[in-house]
């Protein structure tokens, strides 16, 4: 079957977290296919994700994806042309690694480099996968998940060198986002987006490290509403800028 009036959104990183919360929202809409991307497609969060309600004409498809893989992005395609699928009209490239815990004084090479490859290459390598069925879509939309905390504007602001490889990698993601933005600014709409410090492993970690508690301030539910409430409003305006999901203000590069 060949998909041509769905809409067809592509999420990396579903298997639980914020990228769950966005899927189960489009799901929730008629005709949507939602593409999402996975590690492991046996994990409880996973089956809890199959199992969620689906609009009438809208389905989920998973495919696996390794964010340190140079191979599993164009694989992952190969897998969604067979599913008929010959658009995508939104991308959210969501997956990412958690924050680490070393401070700029002694982090190493290593885990610089593991950052990097997951919050910076592994985005980069989606698009380039994804980019013919991208330029097939309507109206299409590419949206990085970053961060404040890779905001070069707000380091000091924030604090945000106690995340030095989890800052730097997203300070990377953004460069590339705003490349995405200048170079395809013809045909395809591109923003970085915060999601706000959210109740995840990652944000109850930061939230705890910078004295806010226990917990997060954002629930899942809550960021994933914000995101897709930003998407659905862009327009070609918004091509290359920075925003915070949950109050639609715009975020220092």
């Amino acid at each position: 079957m060949v998909v041509t009036d769905s809409t067809v959104v592509f999420i990396s990183g579903v298997g639980k977290g914020i990228g769950s919360g966005i899927a189960k929202l489009y799901l929730a809409r008629p005709n949507h296919t939602v593409i999402g991307s996975v590690r492991d497609l046996s994990t409880p969060s996973v089956a809890e994700l199959k199992a969620s309600p689906t609009a009438p004409g809208s389905r989920l498809i998973l495919v696996h994806i390794e964010s340190t893989s140079s191979t599993d992005p164009a694989r992952a395609v190969e897998a969604i042309n067979a599913q008929g699928i010959e658009h995508i009209d939104i991308a959210i490239a969501n997956a990412g690694a958690m924050p680490s815990t070393v401070p700029i004084e002694e982090v190493d090479t290593k885990d610089m480099l593991e950052n990097y490859h997951i919050n910076a290459i592994g985005p980069l390598l989606l698009f380039q996968a994804i980019l013919p069925l991208l330029k097939k879509g309507k109206n299409p939309k590419w949206a990085s998940v970053s961060t404040t905390a890779g905001s070069i504007g707000l380091v000091d602001a924030l604090a945000a060198w106690i995340l030095p490889a989890y800052g730097g990698a997203k300070a990377a993601l953004n460069w590339l986002t705003a490349g995405i933005a200048s170079s395809q600014k013809e045909w395809l709409t591109t923003i970085a987006l915060h999601p706000g410090l959210v109740q995840t492993g990652p944000g109850n970690w930061v939230a705890q490290k910078v004295g806010l508690g226990d917990k997060a301030p954002v629930t899942v539910e809550d960021s994933a509403a914000f995101i897709v409430k930003l998407l659905d409003g862009l327009t070609k305006e918004d091509n290359g800028k920075f925003y915070n999901a949950t109050d639609l203000t715009e975020v220092p590069w």
